[in-house]
């Protein structure tokens, strides 16, 4: 860690300290959140990203063993997809490895006031192997069109297809997990659901 990126720490930390003395939430959800995702990719990303490769080619690989649509060479982030008439090799490089949505997911979680520290640390772990699996379903998905519909049909399958079902299921955990929560926990001017009453007059 050199000295820019100590200043950039001490800066940071003061500029929250402020945000929440003078109960400024949002920003400070904005700043912390912001800040935690540059800091976790700068330290954390290049060490989690060649064993989270590895991990979701595996995973992968399960898949296409299973259905015999393909074979994966987790030690070199490799998938090796054969059909009748042709053959591919996709490489899982960081941003495949779903390493980015994470990050993304566990700083903007760690700023989420609705929840506890525990609750956050917990949930973090839970929306983490969420994503791992939807990468693997996604890797998945792309690998199998390939190998039904050829080589041809990659741009279609990683690009569009992929990203859909990816980002779907993404858009199903940040769901939950921020918006329904917030929905749910949140007081309109104090009123709360409860059976009502009425006193006889």
């Amino acid at each position: 860690m050199n000295v820019f990126f100590v200043i950039c720490l001490i800066i940071w930390i003061y500029l929250l300290t402020v945000f929440y003395r003078s109960k400024l939430y949002y920003f400070q959800f904005l700043w912390g959140s912001v800040g935690l995702f540059i800091f976790l990719m700068a330290f954390i990303q290049p060490i989690a990203t060649k064993p989270l490769m590895e991990l979701v080619s595996s995973a992968s690989g399960i898949l296409g063993r299973i259905t015999g649509f393909f074979e994966a060479y987790h030690e070199y982030g490799v998938l090796f997809i054969s059909n009748h008439d042709s053959s591919i090799s996709l490489y899982i490089d960081y941003e495949c490895s779903g390493i980015i949505e994470m990050m993304a997911f566990v700083s903007m979680l760690a700023f989420f006031q609705v929840y506890d520290i525990g609750q956050r640390l917990i949930i973090s772990a839970i929306g983490c192997v969420g994503i791992f699996f939807a990468n693997v379903i996604r890797i998945f998905v792309i690998c199998t069109i390939i190998y039904l519909y050829g080589n041809d049909a990659y741009y279609i399958a990683h690009t569009i297809v992929g990203r859909l079902v990816f980002y779907s299921m993404s858009v199903l955990l940040y769901y939950y997990v921020f918006t329904k929560t917030q929905i749910v926990k949140q007081k309109i001017g104090g009123f709360q659901y409860a059976e009502h009453t009425e006193s006889p007059r």
